[in-house]
């Protein structure tokens, strides 16, 4: 009778412990699932709506600087306004100036294949703080490396992912796509020649002529770099392009830009 008193009395302290510790893993169940949320709503802020904030930032600091320059040097209110059609030559372009300063901004990028409102601005660095992750830059160029309008490989950087993601797109580039360095001075029109996935170490594509260290450069190249794959800096996606034309600025914009849609279709 003892025994099974004993056994009872067991049972029931067991099943109240049991029933005291549902509450307890209930609770702990729901932190850890809003837990799960709030990381989950974080890194889709973090991933996509702060790229989008931070981009739409980047595009509005490059257009201030494209009303700046416009600004500098109005039209003939009298003359028509007429998109230019025909590039000159791309030694007729002038060389632009490297600045002495980082974070210096001196031109911007265009690129139609990335949208009709893509612009960003372009300063001289590659500097986390002071160029990439600036809320209103985004590219740098690489010091040392070839400037706009100048014989050699003029290089720049920026995210793939994160702080804008100017460079998101990089990867989707089609071999002829234009890509538009602007200046004060007017535009220097790249055509897109192709793609390559390296090792961080790989500094050889900063060369004058890319992967060719101590070969003389006879083009005006373009070198975009980002990294590679998405949310990762295991290697870096490098795109290639030539310069093919120069468009000054009293010449008026050039036609592709004046129809950024018509020009990727």
């Amino acid at each position: 009778m003892t025994a099974l008193a004993s056994d009872t009395g067991r049972e029931v302290r067991r099943r109240n412990a049991q029933r005291s510790a549902l509450p307890v893993v209930g609770v702990i169940g729901e932190l850890l699932i809003t837990a799960g949320v709030v990381v989950m709503l974080f890194l889709g802020w973090y991933l996509w709506l702060g790229d989008v904030i931070a981009g739409s930032a980047q595009n509005d600091a490059a257009a201030d600087l494209q009303q700046e320059w416009a600004e500098q040097s109005p039209p003939d209110p009298g003359a028509a306004v007429v998109p230019a059609v025909e590039p000159l030559d791309p030694s007729l372009a002038p060389v632009l100036a490297e600045p002495t300063a980082i974070a210096e901004r001196f031109a911007t990028i265009i690129v139609p294949r990335f949208g009709e409102d893509y612009v960003r601005t372009i300063a001289q660095g590659v500097g986390l703080s002071s160029v990439l992750n600036d809320p209103e830059t985004g590219v740098g160029h690489y010091p040392g490396t070839a400037m706009p309008g100048a014989v050699g490989n003029f290089a720049v950087a920026a995210h793939r992912t994160t702080y804008g993601a100017p460079f998101k797109q990089l990867v989707d580039l089609k071999v002829g796509d234009s890509i538009y360095i602007e200046t004060v001075d007017g535009w220097y029109h790249y055509a897109y020649r192709g793609l390559e996935y390296v090792r961080p170490t790989a500094v050889d594509v900063l060369a004058p002529v890319p992967r060719q260290p101590g070969t003389e450069a006879t083009e005006r190249i373009l070198t975009m770099t980002t990294c590679n794959p998405l949310f990762s800096a295991a290697e870096r996606a490098i795109g290639y392009a030539v310069m093919t034309g120069w468009y000054p600025r009293e010449g008026g914009t050039p036609a592709e830009l004046a129809d950024p849609i018509a020009a990727v279709r």
